[in-house]
């Protein structure tokens, strides 16, 4: 019996680190929500930016390809729906699903006009940040936001003398 009376026990850290364990449960059942409370507040603006910046984007490219084409409407409109797609289909990026995307193109009257695309959607907040949703934009009676962006470009610049028959004459 003399032999288990020798047995070390355990060492003076590990007696205060299993005193301590009871503190550190608590600590971590505070700080757990709020840690999650403040990703999900971070969550919400980076969806909406990325968002945006798909919409930008395709705005963007669509007005370069309207100043283009020769009136071909659907087929431009189209063209900005396969951009758009880059968006996931999940309510905090874009609520609605992919056909519920509202582009509207107007296109120069001739040549030397102004094109321009708008393209709106809309967004489902979560539900922390349900009562700050109008700092950020419009809201639809579901209660989602709506994101809209414009792109206007000129056909023709202002300095670009002459007409298209004008520049071919100068290469005969």
């Amino acid at each position: 019996m003399r032999w288990v009376e020798r047995v070390p026990s355990t060492s003076r850290c590990f007696r205060l680190a299993r005193e301590a364990a009871a503190q550190a449960t608590v600590e971590a059942a505070m700080l757990l929500p709020c840690f999650l409370t403040l990703l999900l507040v971070a969550l919400q603006p980076v969806c909406l930016l990325y968002t945006r910046g798909v919409m930008e984007s395709a705005a963007s490219q669509t007005a370069r390809l309207l100043v283009t084409s020769e009136g071909e409407l659907e087929a431009c409109k189209a063209f900005a729906l396969r951009r758009l797609a880059a968006v996931p289909d999940v309510d905090i990026f874009h609520a609605g699903g992919p056909l519920s995307w509202e582009v509207e193109l107007s296109p120069a009257s001739d040549t030397g006009g102004e094109v321009s695309v708008s393209i709106a959607g809309y967004v489902r907040p979560l539900p922390v940040l349900g009562a700050f949703v109008g700092a950020f934009g419009t809201r639809n009676a579901q209660g989602d936001v709506e994101l809209r962006v414009e792109v206007s470009y000129e056909g023709r610049p202002e300095w670009l003398e002459g007409s298209y028959e004008t520049w071919i004459q100068a290469w005969d």
